[in-house]
């Protein structure tokens, strides 16, 4: 063929080829039928040929190819296409889009990883050389399929390409996607992510509230934000989790019962109380409450923040509350109308969210995962009530911070009105038997004013162990009140001789002390009890109350006055801070409070996840610190932490462009900010030279960050 060409080309040149040069081309060549017919093409050929022209054997070629990749695809023999296909491509380039996507779906149908990293590694270079050829319902499929073989970097990268498109994936589709990614830790961030870039994209191309119905296939799928939030409470995303929720509501997603349920353990998680309490008051004014094993993650996250904030009084009247509510599995005609409401922030503030939720509104194949729960809440014949555990965290942090108020009144709200409950005997038992004598003496004592009647048998163990603990005065003052009860009961009325000293020996000898089913639960409650938390946590609730607000200088008080108070910090508290910070391009502050994240960090103080180190990645390149980019990624590699290279890379593009108009600026910060900014390598051609003779120029760390490397899904 080679031969044939040259000798074509030359043929081009002379002005005739006469039959006596053929002859003499023939004999040259030593003969043959073969060659005879190279001689007749040869003859064939047009006098003048234009270099745009397709030359005469060229069109059965391209024909032919094609229809060898049709068939081999027909017939599912994927190898033989990819070679015909491969062929092309070294002859013609590119095919056109059918073929192209023809060949993508048929690899994406085979269960073989390898042909499925070939039909990504096909994307990637069709990405590279154009992006238009490819299309968005073969791509969602291959993402599909990757996502089903569990390796969720390139099922990501596949969907990104899709966005940066500006096309939208099919939502049920990015559902599949999204369930089989969810199954890893990794997928779950790269999930969370790309949900997240989804909504932001096409709110960015939004001018106009009217054109919102682009995003009514997201928008109404609302298993999609629910199985994504309930994976970045699973791997403890506090971050992200807030981020999703806050798109919910740009979004317009109007939430149902299980969104409710996993919102609630995202509040649990950041420790938004008053939130919780606001949602509270919406599900109030519901008279009935179908789907009472969703509503028990909402009770059971507002319970333990009730706990984790040590407020006794507001932990007693949630539990009344729960033994009072009658759960019904209907609802009535008023109810139906009625919305409810999870709140983003504080409603006070102008930055606050909204998220309504329909109350009857229940997608039954999404499932709640049970394993985070607390323990508080149980369900019982189709009613939620109390727990032992949480009766037993009440007692403990009643009695611990001496709030023996609260706990006296749930004992007489629970006896006055009847309530299906523990008993006050019973508490006033465990007390006694947890050696806390003191607070059993006041629990009885305020029963005693309320005029509530208290078994003689309760007050006798706890005479005994007065007399026990040589405790004279308690002694004699417990047997006057005791003196007072008996002289009303009938089998101590019928003997007059009957004296205290006859209800002592009685004490003493003849009456049993029973064990209260309580004490296992109190004796872990108290061992697991820590007044440091609530401090903590009440410190962290006011951060974050002003860091929502944007009021930092408030923030930073009060994280001062924790270090004042010797009050130890948590990783929640700097989650806090950064977000902040990051809400008002604070880039400068974030490089110090970095330093003090590591300090805390080597004193083993707190630990640091991988969402706190994301979000500081995405900060520092868009403040143009790349050394500290360099520093936090190189953390994360050597720990073993993802990193999301797409997502800094994106980030990296817009920053490149900002950097390379002021260049020229003499500027008194980082002074390997250009340097580092060549390491990164962006896509784009027009900066990628001008980055590199930056980088020639200045001396500087290598970063490990190169389209390579991202494109073709590699983690540190």
């Amino acid at each position: 063929m080679r031969i044939l060409l040259r000798a074509c080309r030359h043929c081009c040149r002379l002005p005739f080829f006469s039959r006596a040069a053929g002859a003499a081309f023939t004999a040259n060549c030593g003969g043959g039928p073969w060659r005879r017919h190279r001689v007749l093409a040869v003859q064939c050929l047009p006098m003048r040929t234009t270099a745009g022209s397709i030359l005469p054997w060229e069109a059965p070629s391209r024909v032919t190819l094609l229809r060898t990749i049709d068939v081999a695809l027909k017939d599912g023999n994927v190898d033989q296409a990819l070679r015909a296909f491969g062929n092309y491509k070294s002859l013609h380039g590119l095919p056109e889009p059918r073929v192209l996507n023809g060949v993508i779906v048929s690899l994406s149908y085979t269960s073989s990883r390898r042909w499925l990293q070939r039909a990504y590694d096909l994307v990637l270079s069709v990405y590279q050389c154009n992006g238009n050829l490819l299309n968005s319902s073969s791509l969602t499929r291959l993402a599909l399929a990757l996502a089903r073989d569990q390796t969720p970097v390139p099922a990501s990268a596949v969907l990104r390409i899709i966005l940066e498109s500006g096309k939208l994936p099919d939502a049920d589709m990015l559902s599949m996607v999204f369930l089989h990614m969810l199954k890893s830790q990794v997928g779950s961030y790269l999930a969370a992510d790309v949900l997240a870039e989804t909504c932001e994209c096409f709110l960015d191309q939004i001018s106009d509230r009217r054109q919102l119905k682009k995003l009514d296939p997201i928008k109404n799928n609302v298993t999609l934000f629910n199985m994504i939030l309930e994976s970045c409470v699973n791997f403890k995303c506090i971050i992200t989790a807030q981020k999703i929720m806050e798109l919910m509501s740009l979004v317009g997603v109007v939430a149902d019962v299980n969104t409710m349920a996993v919102a609630s353990r995202v509040c649990q998680m950041v420790g938004q109380r008053d939130e919780l309490m606001t949602m509270k008051g919406s599900i109030n004014s519901f008279s009935s409450l179908p789907f009472s094993q969703q509503y028990l993650h909402f009770y059971d996250s507002l319970l333990s923040l009730q706990f984790s904030g040590n407020d006794m009084d507001a932990a007693a009247d949630l539990i009344i509350d729960l033994y009072r509510q009658q759960k019904s599995c209907t609802f009535s005609d008023n109810d139906v109308q009625k919305q409810g409401v999870i709140q983003i922030g504080s409603g006070n503030l102008k930055s606050g969210y909204r998220i309504m939720f329909d109350p009857t509104k229940l997608d039954k194949g999404f499932v709640l995962d049970t394993k985070y729960q607390s323990g508080l809440v149980v369900p019982i014949s189709g009613n939620l009530v109390p727990s032992e555990k949480a009766v037993a965290k009440l007692i403990v942090g009643c009695v611990k911070a001496k709030k023996l108020g609260a706990l006296s009144s749930f004992c007489i709200t629970l006896h006055k009105e009847e309530l299906k409950g523990i008993s006050a005997s019973d508490v006033i038992n465990a007390c006694i038997q947890m050696g806390w004598l003191h607070a059993s003496h006041d629990i009885l004592d305020a029963l005693e004013s309320a005029e509530i009647p208290v078994g003689v048998g309760t007050c006798m163990s706890l005479l005994r162990e007065y007399e026990n603990n040589h405790k004279p005065e308690e002694f004699n003052s417990l047997l006057q009140q005791i003196q007072k009860i008996t002289s009303t009961m009938a089998e101590f009325h019928t003997s007059p001789s009957f004296t205290i000293k006859d209800i002592a020996k009685i004490v003493k000898d003849e009456i049993p002390q029973t064990k209260s089913s309580l004490l296992s639960s109190l004796v872990e409650e108290t061992e697991h009890y820590n007044p440091g938390d609530h401090l903590t946590f009440e410190f962290n609730n006011s951060i974050l109350f002003f860091c929502k607000a944007n009021m930092m200088e408030d923030a930073l008080g009060t994280y001062k006055r924790m270090r004042e108070q010797n009050i130890r910090p948590n990783l929640h508290t700097f989650c806090h801070i950064l977000c902040g910070y990051s809400s008002l391009s604070m880039y400068r502050e974030i490089t110090i409070l970095w330093g003090e994240i590591k300090r805390r960090h080597e004193y083993r103080e707190i630990s640091v996840d991988r969402d706190l180190l994301d979000c500081l990645v995405l900060d520092f390149l868009k403040g143009g610190y790349f050394s500290r980019v360099m520093e936090v990624i190189s953390y994360m590699s050597t720990h073993n932490i993802y990193c999301d290279k797409w997502k800094y890379r994106q980030d990296h593009v817009g920053t490149a462009r900002l950097y390379l108009e002021y260049k020229d600026a003499v500027v008194d910060f980082q002074p390997l900010s250009y340097s580092m900014l060549g390491h990164f390598k962006p896509t784009l051609p027009d900066y990628s030279q001008q980055l590199a003779l930056s980088a020639e120029k200045r001396s500087s760390r290598s970063f490990a960050v190169s389209v390579g490397d991202v494109l073709g899904g590699k983690s540190s």
